[in-house]
């Protein structure tokens, strides 16, 4: 999603489309993943807005790390090699390691737990 809409929105904004692009991605594939861990991977039942509600705190903080370091990385690719245009694609899947096993350790100890 992120490279559909950087590439969507690049058109208008040439150097810095990946910023709203990141921001629309982020709400799409947010409310896609809830149902799909919700439902494929925690397999829980009923308090979907609760869940809901701590699947929008774990994401959020990580879109808010994303969007704080990802125009950092975006600015020393462009800087220290030849890449320019595909900076923030490069950046962007250089923080999908980072993304991926902190998302699921958030959800995991918070989103998706049991209430007891």
């Amino acid at each position: 999603m992120f490279v559909l809409f950087t590439f969507l929105l690049s058109r208008w904004w040439p150097r810095y489309g990946y910023i709203p692009g990141g921001l629309l991605a982020s709400v799409f594939s947010i409310t896609v993943a809830f149902f799909g861990y919700k439902i494929f991977v925690f397999k829980t039942k009923g308090n979907y807005l609760r869940e809901w509600l701590r699947c929008m705190a774990v994401y959020g903080s990580s879109v808010a790390i994303g969007f704080v370091i990802l125009p950092g990385v975006v600015f020393l690719i462009r800087h220290s090699t030849a890449i320019d245009t595909n900076a923030p694609y490069i950046a962007a899947a250089l923080m999908t390691g980072f993304n991926a096993i902190y998302n699921f350790l958030g959800h995991k100890k918070f989103s998706f737990r049991e209430l007891r």
